[in-house]
């Protein structure tokens, strides 16, 4: 049996490769992060017209109805040169549409996000950080057959540049009741602003609701029945940034490796110190092991939902753990230019860093782990 991608994905792969290496190597990767929207609308439409944003989206809405697998080769080399667009932002909020939308939902709102138009992301996390559906207080209150929401979300993924939010809140006391509705850019009493982060190139931002109307047709389904659906889309959004981790890790486990091939210590390459070389093979396991992990979770994402929890727990739980200790091993491991700022080891450990906690840190996962397995 072939356990490997298709011709087409690794076509595929190849053409994502080739548009990064042309359009945005690391040096453009620290332009563009340091820009006020922080990633180019040219690429981005770009991407858009070669059907990567659109990828996982209905066809009947300008998608091309694939996988998640299909989607990984994409991630991988996004992920491998840091490139910073609302891509996994815009694909999660569409996948939320797609599952709890109306058929008058989708069309209103699938086609721009599939045609780069339009930009998504999902707003749940606030002040408690928890990934639990208790974790969601946002308040929405009864006006007639609309509902009026009061309070905030933090670390909204590309909030500054979104142009659409689904938008996580509740109605009752009931812990599992979340019910999930669709806020656009400019609606009354909607205010977004940018926070600061460690990784330029991955924008989050605070989103208030100062009593914003939400009228039916802006609803996601019935009151209450959200959190099965966010919770399935929320185990694409893990899988998806540790599909990214696997291409970041791997370029910068190159990136030290080059360097130890060249950097002389005692007349010899320092790759040839046991000091040095250990730890580069143990990453490489590391890496490899969440790369078998996660392309695992991917597959049960498409083909076995029901194992999906699971799978994207165990792969998103390791890379959480392993790529942030590698990546303070390669910057020691580079000595002092490895902490300067204009080497670029230093911009791997801050992706790592953003990775651990996004999508539910290692504990998260592994308790999650333990309680599927009846523990």
């Amino acid at each position: 049996m072939n356990f490997g991608f298709s011709e087409e994905q690794e076509l595929l792969r190849a053409e994502v490769r080739k548009f990064l290496d042309q359009n945005c190597p690391l040096d453009e990767v620290r332009k563009l992060s340091e820009t006020p929207e922080g990633f180019s609308r040219h690429q981005w439409d770009r991407m858009a017209e070669l059907g990567w944003v659109g990828l996982t989206m209905p066809e009947t809405h300008g998608g091309m109805d694939l996988g998640w697998v299909d989607l990984l080769p994409v991630l991988e080399e996004t992920g491998r040169t840091l490139y910073p667009s609302p891509l996994i932002s815009t694909v999660l909020a569409a996948s939320v549409i797609e599952r709890a939308g109306t058929e008058a939902q989708q069309a209103r709102w699938l086609p721009g996000l599939a045609e780069g138009s339009r930009i998504g992301t999902l707003a749940w996390i606030e002040a408690s950080d928890s990934p639990e559906p208790a974790g969601v207080e946002l308040s929405g209150a009864a006006d007639g057959d609309a509902v009026v929401l009061r309070g905030e979300k933090l670390v909204v993924p590309d909030a500054a540049i979104a142009d659409l939010f689904v938008v996580a809140f509740r109605e009752s006391d009931d812990p599992e009741a979340v019910s999930l509705a669709i806020v656009e850019k400019g609606t009354d009493g909607l205010h977004v602003e940018a926070l600061p982060v460690m990784d330029a190139t991955k924008p989050c931002g605070r989103v208030r609701f100062d009593g914003v109307r939400v009228d039916p047709e802006e609803r996601l389904g019935a009151a209450g029945t959200g959190w099965p659906v966010l919770s399935g889309v929320l185990d694409c959004g893990a899988m998806a940034v540790t599909a990214e981790a696997i291409g970041a890790a791997e370029a910068a486990l190159a990136l030290t490796v080059g360097y130890a091939q060249q950097r002389i210590q005692f007349d010899k390459p320092i790759g040839q110190f046991q000091g040095v070389k250990h730890p580069l093979a143990c990453a490489f396991v590391d890496i490899e092991s969440w790369k078998s992990l996660t392309y695992f979770a991917a597959w049960t994402l498409d083909e076995q939902p029901d194992a999906a929890p699971a799978a994207v727990s165990r792969a998103k739980a390791w890379a959480s753990e392993a790529f942030p200790r590698i990546a303070i091993e390669f910057v020691g491991l580079h000595g002092g230019i490895g902490y300067t700022w204009e080497y670029d080891a230093q911009l791997y450990l801050k992706r790592s860093k953003w990775l651990r906690p996004i999508y539910g840190d290692a504990d998260h996962h592994e308790a999650r782990l333990a309680t599927l397995g009846g523990l």
